[in-house]
This record gives C-alpha cells, structure tokens and sequence, in this order.
C-alpha cells in the first residue's frame, strides 16, 4: 500500500492573511505523526538487519512472524468490539492504536539512527587518534567504541522487530476497514476560522 506524506506550504497573501510564524510552523511540523514508509526509512531492512545480526552474532529477527501475530491480534481486537461499536468507532479506534505502533517503530529506528552515528564517530576517533585509554580489547576488556557498535546493532534489530510489529497493524487497519492506514495530521494552527474571519471582514468595513 502506498501513502504519502506531504506538507503543503502556503504563500502568505497582503490582503487580511496572517502569515504563519516560522516558530509556529516548526512546532506544527514536529507534531506532524509519521507514516509507516517514515517509519520504515529509520529502521533497518530486511537485508541489512540480517547482516547486522551475523556480524554481531545476534539472534535473526522473524519479521513476518512478528508482523502475522500483531495483525491476528489487531484485528481479534476488531472483532471483539463489533456488536459494541459502529464502523465509524472502530475506525477511529483502529487509527489510534496503529498510530502507537507506527510512532513506536519510527522513534526505535530515529534512536538506531543516533546510536550508529555515535558508534561511527567513536570508531574513527580511536583510528584518528589512537588513545590508549580507548585501545580495542585493552587487557581483555571492550572498548567504548566495540560497546556502542554492539548497542547500536541491538538498538537496529529491536527497530527492526517494531517495524514487522506497526506493518502487521497496518495491515490489520486495512484488513478490518477496507482502507489504507494514512496517520491522522491535525491541521496547521490557525485560529481564525471560517466564520471568524467573515466576522472580522466585516468589522474590518467599518474602518474603511
């Protein structure tokens, strides 16, 4: 399924329009919800969370199986409030239980995504300046930089794990309600609705 994630951006215009404050259009764009391929971008793939868990000798992560248990289970949740909520209520209760799993998976890969720039900077520091303090293997124990490579990788094949579990929710979403999962997007703050900016062009014609 295919989503897209876009922002559009409004020019500000002379006549009785607020342009939006940089400082509010930051805040709005933080608060924007991911998508799963936002999600999916952070994390590993499925090649590459392989290959991180041969290198670091660490247990293969069973992507489908996690993402067939957590769509079997959403969707077990569905069919379990049906005789109790409308398709409209469900609806909504679905979107925000795919959206935890969804934010959950994007913020365990956006921290993965930390943790290998940290593990990076720590290896080619000890190259560049080879401190004997930071030595690999210095009287049998771990180096600070051999540690963050070994978190990092957890940190990736936990993402990992996240991703397979949000998929098998979206999956779920669309199962149950026949429609693909998009995040719900609040709109951009604005406090002048409709009918308050009728009011104020109106009051506005008493000044001319």
């Amino acid at each position: 399924m295919e989503q897209t994630d876009s922002t559009i951006s409004r020019p500000a215009t002379q006549n009785n329009t607020r342009a939006t404050s940089p400082r509010s259009t930051r805040a709005a764009q933080q608060y924007l919800k991911p998508t799963f391929e936002a999600a999916a971008a952070q994390c590993p793939h499925e090649g590459l969370a392989n290959n991180i868990a041969r290198t670091f000798a660490l247990d293969l992560v069973d992507y489908p199986a996690i993402r067939e248990a957590t769509e079997e289970h959403v969707v077990r949740l569905s069919n379990a409030l049906v005789d109790d909520l409308n398709e409209r209520a469900i609806q909504m209760h679905l979107q925000r239980i795919v959206d935890a799993f969804v934010s959950s998976a994007h913020s365990a890969g956006t921290f993965y995504q930390t943790k290998v720039t940290e593990a990076r900077d720590l290896t080619s520091r000890l190259a560049n300046e080879a401190r004997d303090e930071d030595r690999e293997g210095v009287y049998g124990f771990e180096s600070k930089p051999a540690r963050a490579r070994d978190f990092a990788a957890k940190m990736g094949l936990q993402a990992y794990a996240l991703l397979a579990a949000a998929e098998g929710a979206v999956h779920a979403y669309a199962h149950v309600t026949g429609e693909d999962w998009k995040p719900y997007q609040p709109a951009v703050a604005n406090p002048r609705t409709a009918g308050r900016q009728a009011a104020h062009a109106e009051i506005d014609a008493f000044n001319t």
